[in-house]
């Protein structure tokens, strides 16, 4: 199945726009329960307000708030975001830590967000659950689970640790480009002859 993937998947970028670790590290921040188009439609008014750790930790929560409010629950990730940068100002010495643990005491950053970070910045294995991994996952058949640490359980005991990565982005493209929440596109999907839920989901 990973095979068929690669072939359909060859290139899988960040959908996040980012020209550091420290801008992927606020995208995706500001990426839960939204759209990364919505995130990449505020990120280089941010930016351009406040270009890194130092001017983001400084700023007036009101002034974000402003420039970050489409992307939804704006207030929670203003504080979150400047918080963030404080964190990693003061306690990472101004750099994006490389590990899980040190990663999710970020704050706004829980262990998908940090696997965004393992995978794109350091290239560390990580598997990524987010609502279009999890989706094809379970209509694959490796997890019957919805629960995102017992789903990236599941996934880990099934894959070596050199295939999470590959697998992590090319199952997120497949959610994105054939296997919708509703109506998947069954009848195009290069994995069709491989998945049990073929022709099944509503």
């Amino acid at each position: 199945m990973l095979d068929v993937l690669a072939r359909e998947y060859p290139e899988t970028p960040s959908l996040l726009s980012h020209r550091s670790p420290f801008e992927l590290l606020i995208g995706v921040i500001l990426s839960a329960q939204t759209t990364d188009e919505q995130v990449n439609a505020v990120l280089p008014a941010l930016f351009s307000r406040y270009p890194g750790p130092p001017e983001l930790a400084a700023a007036v929560p009101a002034e974000v708030e402003k420039i970050i409010h489409s992307v939804g629950f704006f207030r929670r990730k203003a504080l979150n975001i400047i918080g963030a940068a404080a964190h990693v100002r003061d306690v990472q010495g101004g750099t994006i830590p490389a590990t899980m643990d040190e990663l999710v005491r970020i704050p706004g950053v829980g262990r998908k967000s940090a696997g965004v970070i393992l995978l794109h910045v350091y290239d560390k294995p990580a598997i990524i659950v987010d609502t279009h991994f999890g989706r094809v996952v379970r209509r694959l058949g490796y997890s019957d689970v919805r629960d995102p640490v017992r789903l990236e359980r599941d996934v880990a005991a099934i894959l070596p640790p050199e295939l999470w990565n590959s697998a992590s982005m090319r199952l997120n493209y497949h959610g994105r480009r054939y296997c919708f929440a509703r109506k998947p596109a069954c009848g195009n999907c290069p994995v069709a002859a491989l998945c049990p839920s073929a022709g099944t989901s509503g």
